[in-house]
C-alpha cells in the first residue's frame, strides 16, 4: 500500500556557483586564531558568512578568519573592502547605508561602505562583555536584533538574544537560555521571532508580546542528522521560513506553518551557512558555502511561487 502524507513533498532544487572567492584573496596555508580554536589548527583559507544585498544590487559578505568584509557585484566580481581585527560573522545594511556586523571578538560593529573603516558601536551591555556575536536583524522601525552565541550548547545553554535600538542606545535581553542562538529573522507582521538554535538542531519561535518581551517560546522546527545544524535564515514574502542547514549542504524552505515547501542542493561542500534574497523580484536565493568559498544561488522557478520578504535596507521587495 503506498503512504500518503499530509503534505506534498518538497521540491527539490540545485543550485549552481555564482561567485567564489577568487585565488588572490585566499589565504591558504595562513594560520588564524579562529582556524586554532575551531578547527584545532587546520588551515583555511576563508569561512563566508552574513550575505546581505545594498540597494545597487551588491551582495556583500564576511570572511570569518581573517576579519574581512568582501562585496560582490552583480556579475560575480569579488573584491575585498575592509580588513580589522575581529571575527566578522552577521552582517546587515541599514536603510541609510550603513554597514553593522555582528563580530564574535568586538561585538556590534559598523562599516563605512566608502570609507572602509570599521568601527565599534556596541561593545558590551552595561559593561559585561558579550559571549560572541553571532548574527543580527534589523526590524522595520530600525531596532537592531542580535544573537550573542559564543560557546553556547547543550552543554551550556545560556545563549541570548538582544534587541537595541541604534539610535537611543536601549538595549534589552529577550531571551538567555539559548543552546547555540545563530540566526534569526522577524516574520511579516513582526509577531515573532524566528530563532536558529544550531546546537540543538532546531529553530525556534519566539512570538512578541506588545511590550517587546518573549513569551510561550516554542519549538518551531526540529532537524536531525549533520555535524551542525540550522544556521542562517531568512523570510519569504509567503511568510515562510528558509533555513540553513549547514554540515548537510541543504537550504529548506517552510511555509508559515513550517512544512517543507523546497530543498536547495549544494554543488560544492555541505557548508551552507547563510543565504539572502535578491535579483528580480527577489526571487533568487544566494548562499554561503563556507567549505569552498563560494556563493551559491538558485531561482525559484514561478510554480512554487517563492520569494523573499521586504527588508528594512529596501532589498527584497
Amino acid at each position: 500500500m503506498t503512504p500518503t502524507y499530509p503534505f506534498p513533498e518538497p521540491a527539490v532544487l540545485d543550485a549552481e556557483v555564482f561567485t567564489e572567492l577568487p585565488s588572490d584573496l585566499r589565504r591558504p596555508g595562513v594560520s588564524s586564531y579562529w582556524a586554532e580554536r575551531n578547527r584545532r589548527g587546520q588551515a583555511v583559507d576563508s569561512f563566508l558568512e552574513g550575505p546581505s544585498f545594498d540597494l545597487a544590487g551588491n551582495l556583500w559578505f564576511v570572511d570569518i578568519p581573517f576579519g574581512r568584509i568582501l562585496c560582490s557585484d552583480p556579475q560575480g566580481n569579488v573584491r575585498q573592502v575592509a580588513e580589522y581585527d575581529g571575527q566578522p560573522n552577521g552582517l546587515k545594511i541599514h536603510r541609510d547605508g550603513r554597514i553593522f556586523i555582528a563580530d564574535f571578538q568586538n561585538g556590534i560593529m559598523q562599516l563605512d561602505p566608502q570609507s572602509g573603516v570599521v568601527s565599534h558601536v556596541l561593545r558590551d551591555c552595561d559593561t559585561e562583555g558579550f559571549k560572541g556575536c553571532n548574527d543580527l536583524h534589523f526590524g522595520r522601525d530600525g531596532a537592531l536584533y542580535f544573537t550573542d552565541q559564543g560557546q553556547t550548547g547543550l552543554q551550556d545553554p545560556t545563549g541570548r538574544v538582544y534587541r537595541w535600538d541604534p539610535e537611543s542606545g536601549a538595549l534589552s535581553c529577550l531571551i538567555d537560555n539559548v543552546p547555540s542562538p545563530n540566526g534569526l529573522v522577524l516574520d511579516i507582521n513582526e509577531h515573532v521571532l524566528y530563532l536558529a538554535a544550531t546546537r540543538a538542531n532546531a529553530v525556534w519561535r519566539l512570538p512578541l508580546s506588545a511590550s517587546g518581551r518573549v513569551n510561550k517560546a516554542g519549538l518551531f522546527l526540529q532537524f536531525s542528522g549533520g555535524r551542525a545544524g540550522p544556521d542562517g535564515l531568512a523570510l519569504t514574502a509567503q511568510n515562510g521560513v528558509v533555513v540553513c542547514q549547514t554540515g548537510m549542504g541543504l537550504v529548506w524552505v517552510h511555509d508559515a506553518l513550517g512544512r517543507p515547501v523546497a530543498v536547495v542542493r549544494s554543488p560544492r561542500g555541505l557548508g551552507t551557512t547563510n543565504c539572502a534574497f535578491g535579483g528580480p523580484g527577489g526571487r533568487t536565493l544566494f548562499i554561503t558555502e563556507s567549505d569552498s568559498g563560494s556563493i551559491l544561488k538558485v531561482d525559484f522557478p514561478t510554480e512554487l511561487a517563492i520569494s523573499g520578504a521586504p527588508l528594512y535596507s529596501g532589498m527584497g521587495v
